[in-house]
């Protein structure tokens, strides 16, 4: 593939990311824009104003960096692909107006919906889902419902603003509404019409969703209103393919190699999730897992934990403040590094110390109060190892609780998990502690803290050159046999330990109930 290039974006939840890779799939070029959600009318939100400046800024700074490497500027590339965080609710009307702020996958306001519907499908159906924040807004009769002509989610509606055609990839789809046979499923929906028929709405849900196309399906390109949105001097030509765009579940199974049945993945950021490719469909409906589709179209248990890493993050900013008093200016990753590397002087169980990282509601764990915050009994250890032991832990808590509701009832889920996100770039703490927690060996690719630009540039070079090979063959073949990678395996003592955190983190959780 001499002489390919594939661009990548990923609009995260406190980053857009943006990389092109070469026909190896090694980042030549990147560009960022950091952001932040905001909380307007007890939603979380981001405005399309900040979409349309983060992604022009972010491409800015992607075509710099290319020219700054390349000594030539950045004309075009031989395909590209779009991501986003998964879920979501955006509407529109005929012509495109926006109806309502977006409401991010962080919002856990459609509880009743959420519960409703999992009876109706007979599939669990998340507060974060489209669907579920559609008919939440049916039963509270809000204004908008009946404008509705278009239901997206952001990546859709940026792979729109780039290609003119509103359509999602499979996973995604599968984040918004059930999925059967590569489409959304038809009997599910003449449910949810009768049901909204009931509430006195007219709306067909089949209408107003997007297509559902699989990965490496053809047929989108940049437009040329798509390609000066991106680049408004005109350098960057129309006339790119772009793939079906995807979240970031689907860009984590690609950037992981895991979208084989059997195979499993975590993705740490913002949020965290685990993945597993499944080797057969869950034996009942659990309503703390998810069940959604690879960008091929397999089934995969989706444990997802609205809570990641954000407090983690506040608190190695504490540390890097105390530094600056000190005098002492220390570069990110030196921070990090010494923090968490820091956690192999920690006592296995963090010496009693107990972290709650809810900066949102925690459905999995039943959860309502965001109130982060660290306890310990008055005999605990309270040092900086076990600080940042317990604040790695508490990151991992809510996987842990999914994985042993999954194995308590289905058996063995995977017998080994492939890492990526920001959580896995400091080598070895985050990684082993992980092992410990799920007793399964843990590989860290070197690839690992690309995260989902780089999945999605995958994605748009499986699209161009993948030749009809099936996604999982043309990874292993084509991307991943002769990655170096690091694995490591449960300890002992390490996983004791982490069973007594979660004896301890378990046994503080009611004071975060209502």
């Amino acid at each position: 593939m001499s002489g390919k290039t594939f661009l990548g974006i990923e609009l995260g939840s406190t980053r857009i990311k943006a990389q092109i890779t070469d026909g190896d799939h090694n980042v030549i070029a990147s560009g960022g824009y950091d952001w932040e959600n905001r909380f307007e009318d007890g939603y979380f939100t981001y405005h399309l104003e900040d979409v349309h400046e983060g992604l022009r800024s972010c491409f800015a700074s992607l075509s710099a960096d290319y020219e700054r490497r390349r000594g030539e500027k950045l004309r075009t590339v031989t395909a590209m692909g779009v991501s986003a965080m998964m879920h979501g609710y955006l509407v529109f009307d005929r012509d495109m107006r926006l109806l309502t702020p977006f409401r991010t996958w962080r919002n856990s306001r459609a509880k009743e919906a959420s519960e409703y519907l999992t009876g109706l499908f007979g599939v669990h159906i998340p507060q974060r889902w489209s669907v579920a924040n559609l008919y939440q807004s049916m039963l509270e009769r809000q204004s908008h419902v009946s404008d509705i002509a278009y239901l997206t989610t952001l990546s859709g509606y940026v792979h729109r603003l780039l290609t003119g055609r509103n359509e999602v990839g499979l996973c995604e789809a599968s984040g918004m509404f059930p999925v059967k046979d590569g489409a959304f499923d038809a009997e599910a929906a003449e449910k949810f019409d009768r049901a909204s028929s009931a509430l006195g709405y007219k709306i067909r849900i089949l209408d107003v969703l997007p297509n559902v196309r699989p990965a490496g399906a053809k047929g989108a390109y940049l437009t040329e209103e798509g390609a000066a949105f991106l680049s408004p001097d005109g350098t960057f030509l129309p006339g790119v393919p772009v793939c079906p765009p995807e979240g970031d579940a689907g860009t984590g199974m690609v950037a992981t190699g895991c979208v084989r049945p059997g195979t499993g993945s975590v993705s740490a950021g913002t949020s965290v999730f685990a993945l597993l490719t499944l080797k057969k469909p869950l034996s009942r409906v659990y309503p703390q897992i998810d069940t959604v589709k690879t960008p091929d179209g397999c089934d995969t248990a989706l444990i997802h934990c609205c809570n990641g890493t954000t407090e983690l993050d506040n608190w190695v900013g504490i540390f890097g403040e105390f530094a600056s008093l000190l005098g002492q200016q220390i570069g990110k990753t030196e921070l990090y590094s010494l923090l968490y590397g820091n956690t192999k002087n920690a006592d296995p169980d963090c010496g009693g110390v107990t972290f709650y990282n809810f900066t949102a509601p925690e459905p999995i764990m039943n959860v309502t109060e965001t109130r982060p915050s660290v306890t310990r009994p008055f005999d605990g250890r309270l040092t900086l190892a076990n600080l940042f032991r317990a604040g790695i832990c508490s990151t991992v808590a809510g996987l842990r609780t999914g994985m042993d509701i999954l194995e308590q009832n289905e058996g063995k889920m995977t017998d080994s998990l492939h890492v990526h996100g920001g959580l896995f770039k400091i080598p070895g703490a985050a990684q082993q502690i992980l092992s410990d927690a799920f007793r399964v060996p843990v590989t860290v690719r070197s690839s690992a803290g690309e995260g989902g630009a780089w999945g999605m540039s995958l994605l748009s070079a499986y699209m161009s050159e993948g030749g009809g090979a099936p996604l999982p063959v043309w990874l292993d073949r084509d991307v991943f046999a002769s990655a170096s990678s690091s694995t490591l395996y449960p300890d002992e003592e390490g996983a004791a330990g982490f069973d007594a955190f979660m004896r301890n983190y378990t046994s503080g959780l009611r004071s975060f109930r209502n």
